[in-house]
């Protein structure tokens, strides 16, 4: 075979995601060039825009920072209003060090009560018309960059994307209903349901479809989410972090996947790949890219996120309210928040419940779990090629067949966290302008990506074709009993690790 063609198909035609071309014009290798252009116009302008007096701001920082370390030691100073004051301090430093020239141009919907008109408008309500405006923009020509470059009709593809975009915008208004926000259902829920309403009553438009490149999306935003995944992370909650992350994560996966095989008899090997490596690892990033790796249907895609995100909302509610009533302490809790719960902004808003240790701790746990996602990837490339469809004409895989295998977007994730963990560790400056890049750019053009990849979802997804899969209610058991598998040895990995054989080894976080 030529190095340049692509590999003969291997299944049905309607695999979610097919083996990819051995050549840079793929959806996979536009994921990285689109996240990583965005980082590094980011990147770029907020380093040039650095202050002039960076030096005098840096050791105000320092001055600050040092204030409140002495205040946390000190019974006298550490009143909660003086250690708030102070804390106010350093984040008042901190923002003053790095600012991205990108934030005024990328709107965000925000919160409302009684009346919806409310989400446009800022915290000093000014109208956000002009940045979603832009922002609508920046991902219209981008997105329509690499659609044509895929061979993808333009005339089809710009009409769909403004509908798209507004139900994103309809999406991310349902969500921050107060009432709604306070009950945890977030906007990714409300994405899927607004594309299954349309696609399972008018049924979707073809122009529609068109922009509805579900993967295009939440692959470019996978790009986009490693700035935010920092190995220097794993230095907060060393060893007890890593073992939350990276023993019980992998038992739980291996352990539930065998379930569904040997126990539950699953009929798609995929289905129950993407379904355990969702519900263990870190949810719906985790599911994409696990999909991408053993090729698994759009259907099963949206049956596990599906799952995922119903069961992120009850565990979000019902796991604060038990750490509450059985007194297991913010440390312990957190650290079984960030285990369990599959939705990094579903931990935060748990973690928040319990207080600020808590919200830190689970934070980080989950960051840590995160990067997982691309060794969880590989290692799904290669079994599946070596035990799930191994070639004919070997009786060893290749190593260009695992490649072929590989989700090349993975690629993009791990340099971005990567470049951005090193960049982080160049003093406070560094570490200020990975914040505000990764909070006021790649933060909010991530949620954008996902939302438009949730509505995609849905307007792909027909209930009649997804029913055959929960045929037996098998899913449902399987997802079941994998967390509570989940559960039980988080909890069990959480009290070992953080009470027993290091008990202070979330000290620096509680800071």
């Amino acid at each position: 075979m030529p190095a340049d063609a692509a590999p003969a198909p291997v299944g049905d035609g309607d695999r979610v995601i097919s083996v990819p071309k051995a050549t840079w014009n793929t959806e996979d290798w536009w994921a990285v060039f689109l996240g990583g252009a965005i980082l590094a116009a980011a990147a770029m302008l907020t380093w040039q825009s650095f202050p002039a007096d960076l030096s005098e701001r840096t050791q105000a920082l320092k001055l600050a920072q040092a204030h409140l370390d002495r205040a946390l030691i000190s019974d006298e100073a550490a009143s909660p209003a003086n250690l708030k004051a102070l804390r106010k301090a350093v984040e008042d430093k901190q923002a003053a060090l790095a600012v991205n020239p990108l934030k005024p141009w990328l709107g965000k919907v925000g919160s409302w009560k009684d009346d919806p008109r409310k989400a446009f408008l800022d915290k000093k309500e000014n109208g956000i018309g002009p940045a979603l405006g832009t922002t609508f923009g920046i991902l219209l020509v981008l997105f329509g960059i690499g659609s044509v470059a895929l061979g993808r009709s333009a005339l089809q593809f710009v009409p769909g994307f403004v509908v798209l975009f507004l139900l994103a915008i309809l999406s991310f208004v349902l969500a921050g209903q107060e009432a709604i926000k306070h009950y945890g259902l977030e906007y990714a829920l409300w994405a899927l349901v607004v594309g299954l309403i349309i696609s399972n009553t008018l049924g979707t438009p073809a122009f529609l479809k068109a922009a509805a490149n579900t993967e295009f999306y939440i692959k470019t935003g996978l790009v986009l989410l490693g700035a935010e995944v920092l190995f220097n992370k794993l230095l907060d909650l060393g060893i007890p972090g890593m073992c939350m992350s990276w023993v019980v994560t992998p038992i739980v996966l291996i352990t539930t996947y065998i379930f569904g095989q040997r126990v539950l008899r699953m009929e798609s090997k995929s289905l129950n790949m993407v379904i355990c490596a969702d519900m263990s690892v870190c949810g719906v990033s985790a599911a994409i890219a696990t999909a991408a790796a053993c090729r698994a249907k759009k259907e099963e895609l949206s049956l596990a996120i599906g799952l995922s995100l119903a069961f992120t909302v009850i565990m979000m509610v019902v796991q604060p309210a038990v750490i509450k009533a059985t007194g297991m302490g913010e440390v312990i809790g957190g650290a079984w928040l960030g285990g369990t719960i599959d939705s990094t902004g579903a931990v935060a808003a748990a973690g928040g419940m319990l207080g600020p240790t808590a919200l830190a701790v689970a934070a980080t746990v989950k960051m840590i779990q995160n990067i997982l996602i691309g060794a969880v990837a590989f290692g799904v490339a290669v079994y599946w090629v070596t035990c799930v469809e191994p070639s004919e004409q070997a009786t060893k895989p290749r190593v260009s067949e695992i490649w072929q295998r590989f989700p090349r977007f993975i690629l993009g994730f791990l340099a971005a966290s990567l470049v951005f963990s090193w960049l982080s560790t160049l003093g406070p400056e560094g570490a200020a302008a990975v914040d505000t890049i990764t909070k006021d750019t790649t933060g909010t053009l991530r949620g954008w990506l996902f939302c438009l990849a949730f509505v995609s979802i849905g307007l792909e997804t027909n209930f009649r074709e997804l029913s055959a899969y929960f045929a037996g209610g098998k899913p449902l058991v399987l997802y079941v009993c994998g967390q509570a598998l989940n559960l039980l040895l988080s909890f069990a990995m959480a009290w070992l690790m953080f009470e027993k054989v290091f008990p202070h080894a979330a000290d620096a976080l509680a800071k």
